[in-house]
């Protein structure tokens, strides 16, 4: 069964549609409204939702660092590194991943690889050896 937040979203939605307030439409879209399938819940997906807001959060005052940095030391350097995709993740929370690298302004990620990796080129202010490679 569909919570009552759901019914009255779907309602709203079905009001939003037809812009008909009659008995017949009310009963109607009542109908639709309990008809259409809900999408099934998962406590671990709500964790997950839930840290990847919280990275966005922690995310804005490093951005605003990140920028005052570059503009105060130059950052002279790049390197593009591979970062692994965390397990079970929806596509919605590999967009909120790849939102969350490319927030910042040292870091963009470049390509998305199907395999669970980004590719993520960032900006430092010191050459680092190579340990995870170099790509030219």
């Amino acid at each position: 069964m569909i919570g009552y937040l759901n019914l009255l979203l779907r309602l709203a939605i079905w009001f939003l549609l037809t812009a008909n307030f009659s008995v017949v439409n009310i009963l109607i879209g009542v109908s639709v409204a309990l008809l259409l399938p809900g999408r099934p819940k998962s406590l671990g997906r709500l964790k997950d939702w839930l840290h990847a807001l919280g990275e966005i959060l922690i995310a804005i005052p490093q951005a605003y660092w990140e920028a005052f940095e570059i503009m105060i030391r130059p950052h002279l350097y790049e390197e593009i590194t591979l970062e692994r995709v965390r397990p079970r993740r929806t596509p919605g929370l590999i967009f909120l991943d790849i939102f969350v690298i490319t927030f910042t302004p040292k870091t963009i990620v470049v390509k998305y690889h199907e395999a669970g990796w980004y590719e993520v080129h960032r900006i430092t202010r010191k050459h680092a050896p190579s340990v995870r490679g170099e790509l030219p």
